[in-house]
């Protein structure tokens, strides 16, 4: 069972057959995909489930913090079910591949104070853009 999988079944979250679909699909290391993506790979496992369903379960799990929404490229909203590991994003600037990156340090601690302008900082960001290998050759 995923990772995913199981932190819903701790929630209690019920798991119809097309809630179970989406979350399969969204199994897995370096998991970025669109709405129509997963909808796509759902539809094959679930050929009856419709776009609406998908649309809103990807809405209930980022409501439930178990999913969270990345825009790399400023349109399409991509889900990242590693929402319980702090991380960063690598994406290619010219495939849209994207990575989950773990830098070691605190991002919030390398910020200096002058720096905040008085901001109570919540959250941090950080996107690293460059070439994947592919693209590169």
């Amino acid at each position: 069972m995923s990772d995913l999988l199981e932190r819903l079944r701790g929630r209690g979250w019920r798991l119809t057959a097309q809630r179970r679909v989406v979350a399969e699909v969204l199994d897995g290391d370096h998991v970025h995909y669109t709405a129509d993506e997963v909808h796509a790979a759902a539809a094959v496992r679930l050929p009856e489930i419709s776009r609406a369903t998908v649309y809103n379960t990807l809405g209930e799990l980022v409501s439930l913090g178990e999913v969270i929404e990345v825009t790399t490229d400023g349109r399409a909203k991509r889900y990242d079910p590693n929402a319980h590991h702090a991380h960063q994003h690598l994406v290619c600037a010219k495939c849209g591949t994207i990575r989950d990156v773990h830098p070691s340090g605190d991002l919030l601690a390398d910020l200096p104070t002058q720096e905040r302008y008085g901001f109570a900082i919540s959250a941090v960001e950080v996107t690293y853009r460059g070439l994947c290998p592919d693209c590169a050759a």
